[in-house]
């Protein structure tokens, strides 16, 4: 049961006031997700009201908007029971605001009284009133049964999308596709990445962290990171431990020019940089490469790193690059532990469209890379086709393009990660003893 911060022992008015309108920013925000499709990051970035907050409210509004997409199978599943009936609550901010009220009675160490009065309250100021006996009847079935109910279900199957299931047992088998849905579960631990590796130590103790094999920090400290030590100063940013390993397969770095494509927000940009490397940040939106440009600023790296705007899929250099890194745009679903809102956001539709694009952009850049170079691909998404199936796609295709196998010495010794060819595979629960990490898939090419 996840722990509600927003949840005050006192019961004056005021102290009511603060956790409703809490829950009021967290209700406009669920609806711009599953009502309007926008994403939940790009939301808790701009809300005017949710960055009011203070720190204790917007961990209780990240903490419900998360629960709510994490759980929303199994949210509906009980709102279906106790309503008895199929079709979905109407309008469509009713049914918002029940499984908003479920997912406190359920999840979320919420009192149940507080559940639901909250959410009747809240159907009386967004002109629910006349649904108000309806939420205050479904969510109380709810409270009543949810034990007996809860323990009914299979979690991992009711959270996942039918369609991206599917994909995952054709994939995976129906034992691993299980274990990744598990896995998704489970919110993701916060990882760092020092830009000073001679420092790894002392921000280790610093913040609080454990030590990867990888040589990323990880904690599990909450807060907002802009208050944690180090960061105004530039010390380090935040980025999972899987997205932190393409970088490396390069080699050293010091001194050499790396092309870093669809490099926004600047994760991998940043690493390639302190590295040593000058890097060349490619990015088709400019808004995003604003953000980058943002992070290498505090970071102190402007030196190493050219922004330029381009399309991938079109982009030319000048003459031909040794070193190009491709995290290419994709479904996201290796980051749903991190991204609940993705499970809601993607649908089995977009995949034909971000496989041509990978594979354009991968084209494109393949024909940029010249004899010797090598070049890094690598998706955040757990469905082969748009990893392991472009790889193999491209070898055949391509006379000109080899596999460079990586090796586990270039993990920390992490084999569960490399594939029988040399790419590597990471999936949720991989490193589970550390709190696992981020689904990725990476190959190391060169040209003959």
């Amino acid at each position: 049961m996840i722990e509600n911060p927003a949840e005050h022992s006192g019961t004056n008015a005021s102290e009511h006031e603060t956790t409703l309108r809490a829950r009021q920013i967290a209700f406009d925000i669920l609806r711009a997700v599953l009502e309007r499709k926008q994403a939940l990051d790009q939301i808790l970035d701009n809300d005017k009201a949710f960055l009011m907050l203070d720190p204790r409210d917007k961990g209780f509004v990240r903490m419900i908007t998360a629960t709510t997409l994490r759980r929303l199978g199994q949210i509906d599943n009980l709102i279906e029971r106790a309503a008895d009936r199929s079709d979905p609550p109407s309008p469509p901010s009713s049914h918002t605001l029940l499984r908003m009220g479920a997912a406190q009675l359920c999840f979320m160490a919420s009192a149940d009284y507080a559940a639901v009065d909250t959410s009747v309250e809240l159907a009386e100021r967004n002109q629910l009133s006349r649904q108000k006996g309806f939420i205050n009847a479904v969510l109380r079935e709810i409270g009543r049964n949810k034990k007996e109910w809860l323990n009914l279900q299979d979690e991992a199957r009711l959270n996942t999308p039918e369609w991206l299931m599917r994909l995952w047992i054709e994939d995976y088998g129906l034992r691993t596709a299980a274990e990744i849905a598990q896995a998704n579960l489970h919110e993701a631990p916060l990882d760092i990445s020092i830009k000073d590796k001679s420092k790894l130590s002392y921000w280790a103790e610093q913040l609080n962290c454990t030590q990867m094999p990888t040589g990323t920090l990880r904690t599990r400290e909450g807060g907002s990171v802009k208050d944690f030590a180090g960061f105004e100063e530039g010390s380090w940013w935040i980025q999972d431990v899987s997205a932190a390993i393409p970088a490396t397969l390069f080699g050293p770095l010091e001194g050499h020019s790396v092309i870093d494509m669809c490099a926004a927000p600047g994760g991998k940009t940043a690493q390639l940089a302190a590295m040593g490397a000058f890097v060349t940040a490619i990015d088709r939106s400019t808004n995003r490469l604003k953000r980058l440009d943002f992070n290498i600023q505090r970071l102190g790296l402007t030196d190493h790193v050219k922004i330029e705007v381009a399309d991938s899929t079109e982009w030319r250099p000048a003459e031909p690059v040794q070193r190009i890194l491709l995290d290419a745009p994709c479904s996201a679903t290796g980051t749903i532990r991190r991204h609940p809102d993705v499970l809601h956001l993607k649908q089995e539709r977009d995949l034909e469209r971000l496989i041509d694009i990978q594979k354009r952009i991968l084209h494109n850049a393949l024909d940029h890379l010249g004899q010797g170079g090598i070049l890094i691909y690598c998706t955040c998404s757990l469905q082969k086709a748009e990893g392991e199936y472009q790889i193999k796609d491209v070898l055949t295709q391509r006379p000109d393009i080899e596999r460079l196998p990586i090796k586990a010495a270039e993990l920390g010794n992490m084999e569960e990660m490399l594939t029988p060819e040399g790419d590597i595979r990471i999936l949720p629960f991989h490193m589970s003893t550390y709190g696992g990490m981020d689904g990725f898939f990476i190959s190391r090419l060169t040209k003959k």
